[in-house]
């Protein structure tokens, strides 16, 4: 695996991903984002070897390095999943690769179920914490000592001050943020009704299939976090209508310019 992680090194070092201090990681039906960068350049997953491929639909599979407001940005366009049968290490090549690149600060957005009863479809919300009831750990296995130590801290996952400094800047903005604890099941099935009202009891807001395993990650290596979900659903058993992968990726196209908005805030002021 390290030998992959330093691979994509040198394929994003010959388009200038080296210049690059924030990294960005876009989930479901919010890879658009990317394209708003300027002079952007292209890496795709497939070109560098043993570098996974996500099957699911609005999943572009590559990296973008491009610049925003003066800053050097490398964005994944896509990311990788534990349903597909990816080991949790697998999940961490991404963030690992920014991190050897000199990313200091990661922005990781997902598409999520919303559990808790005050949101709606197109809520934006700022994680606090996770619950991992994935069953996995990416950092199950040897431990690279040029990433971080055998048994990491994980009480700052998503760094309090960042968080605290993008509450006020939404506020001032106009841009309405919720805060919540996000909960990371394996999937691919949607979460039962029963797992919901388990998740609302032990204190989860919104429920989802990835984002764990790259921030748990990003802490171990000293990047400094921010994530947002955009609640593009319901979870099972709130509202009396059946899932699909079709609502979140419409609710998303139509919340776009909001989360647009927002993530040009935190490039702007805030990284």
């Amino acid at each position: 695996m390290i030998e992959t992680i330093y691979r994509a090194v040198e394929k994003l070092k010959a388009v200038g991903g080296d210049k690059a201090t924030i990294g960005l990681i876009l989930g479901s039906g919010l890879g658009d984002y990317a394209e708003t960068l300027d002079n952007k350049r292209f890496v795709n997953y497939s070109d560098i070897e043993g570098y996974p491929v996500s099957e699911v639909h609005g999943h572009k599979n590559r990296f973008v390095v491009g610049e925003k407001y003066g800053k050097t940005v490398i964005a994944m366009q896509g990311r990788f999943h534990y349903y597909e049968g990816y080991p949790q290490s697998v999940l961490s090549l991404g963030v690992r690769t920014m991190k050897l690149l000199g990313v200091q600060n990661l922005l990781v957005t997902n598409a999520a179920g919303g559990v808790n009863l005050g949101y709606k479809p197109g809520t934006l919300m700022l994680i606090s914490d996770h619950i991992n009831l994935s069953g996995g750990n990416p950092l199950i296995g040897k431990n690279y000592d040029e990433f971080g130590v055998r048994f990491p801290d994980q009480s700052n996952v998503y760094d309090k001050k960042l968080r605290a400094e993008l509450k006020e800047l939404a506020t001032k903005n106009g841009i309405e943020l919720e805060e919540g604890v996000y909960l990371m099941m394996s999937g691919p099935c949607y979460e039962t009704p029963a797992e919901i009202r388990m998740a609302r009891i032990i204190g989860a807001d919104a429920v989802g299939m990835s984002t764990v395993p790259e921030t748990m990650c990003a802490a171990h290596c000293g990047i400094k976090v921010v994530g947002i979900s955009l609640i593009t659903n319901m979870a099972a058993g709130v509202l009396d209508q059946p899932l699909s992968h079709t609502e979140v990726n419409e609710t998303a196209a139509i919340a776009a310019e909001r989360f647009a908005a927002l993530v040009d805030l935190i490039l702007k002021d805030l990284f």
